[in-house]
């Protein structure tokens, strides 16, 4: 098992801190830091920024401008060992005679799974891993889900008031929250996937699910990338005025409808529309389909029945609850449909994080 000194800790925290920054652009990709350090000194820093872009390692590189050589590259995940989009960090690494590398954790995807770094070993390249990599898995939920679960990861976000209340009996629920916990929101959306919601919630509530934040409130450069936008509709109600249509970004319906005119009415508008067999739609199909579709992080904002159902299958990963300062009484609409009869059957959360955000509490928690 290896060692690692107060300078390893310090220097693999900022590769991580370097990673963050492609929270907002990588997808699907894994955000990745990578520093380099000779006789004590940063020679090299990168990051990935985008996919099909260099990955953290080459920019790094080139930011050490030949000082590489005898180096230690402290990597925030395993140097990948294939040819994807761009060539292996490995051989990068290889060729720049660095001394050792040190990986926060090893890549669970199979093409990778420790041959990063048993290519580094075999030209006499020291190696290690281990380090901060718990801290390392959570910047990349999505990825490992995929990699280690073949699913993507599941978020939950709802808004209530502090008697557990999400709309009134009518269905009012604009607005729940203040404009300070209405922005954060868009920094959930923003690493996500894919924002997914039903048709019920499109209907009732005209959303249109983009991000609303610029470029420099994301701290980022180029464009803002918008999630693809996903419908579930089993029966295809899906307006064709729908306001999810007046924002740039795709849009994609799973239903279980037969009705080729109104699809092709859906497609003509520029939305994809994928068909599943049966009279409703399993979540689970759901899940692989979106996984074909190339996501693997899901932002949930959608109604108590279909958040509900998420919990109830086992499905959800992350709640992010935020919990506004006002009582909307005992007739409004609950915060999920689940229908639990004794303690028993109760679902247990683990919460992680729990602050104030303007005028609202917000809360972060794990499903056990």
């Amino acid at each position: 098992m290896s060692v690692f000194t107060p300078e390893d800790h310090a220097y693999m925290a900022r590769a991580l801190q370097l990673a963050r920054y492609g929270l907002y652009t990588t997808h699907p990709n894994p955000r990745v830091g990578c520093v380099l350090v000779r006789d004590g000194q940063i020679v090299g820093e990168g990051w990935h920024e985008r996919a099909g872009q260099p990955h953290a390692e080459v920019f790094a590189l080139r930011a050490a401008e030949g000082r590489a050589q005898g180096a230690t590259a402290y990597v925030s995940l395993e140097p990948c060992a294939h040819y994807g989009r761009t060539p292996p960090c490995a051989e990068a690494l290889v060729a720049a005679k660095v001394a050792k590398v040190i990986a926060a954790m090893v890549d669970p995807n199979p093409l990778v799974a420790g041959q990063g770094l048993q290519r580094l070993q075999s030209v006499g390249i020291e190696t290690a891993s281990g380090l901060l990599a718990v801290e390392a898995r959570a910047l990349n939920p999505g990825f490992m889900s995929l990699m280690e679960r073949q699913r993507p990861f599941v978020r939950i976000k709802m808004a209530m008031s502090l008697d557990g209340r999400t709309a009134m009996a009518s269905g009012e629920s604009v607005w729940i929250t203040g404009e300070a916990a209405r922005r954060d929101v868009q920094f959930w959306r923003a690493q996500a996937g894919a924002v997914l919601t039903g048709i019920d919630t499109v209907l009732m509530d005209q959303p249109k699910l983009n991000v609303r934040l610029t470029a420099q409130e994301l701290g980022i450069s180029g464009e803002v990338r918008q999630p693809v936008r996903v419908v579930l509709d089993s029966k295809l109600r899906f307006p064709l005025e729908a306001p999810l249509l007046e924002t740039a970004g795709q849009v994609l319906i799973y239903t279980c409808s037969t009705d080729e005119a109104k699809i092709t009415l859906l497609q003509n508008l520029g939305i994809q529309v994928r068909q599943f067999t049966g009279n409703r739609l399993d979540l689970t199909e759901v899940l692989k389909a979106l996984k074909v579709d190339g996501i693997n992080e899901v932002h949930v904002e959608a109604g108590a029945t279909l958040s509900g159902q998420f919990i109830e299958q086992g499905l959800a990963d992350e709640l992010v609850l935020y919990m506004a300062p006002h009582l909307m009484g005992s007739a409004a609409r609950p915060l999920f449909n689940l229908p639990l009869i004794t303690m028993a059957e109760r679902y247990a959360l683990s919460i992680r994080d729990i602050r104030v955000v303007g005028q609202d509490w917000r809360i972060l928690a794990d499903f056990k």
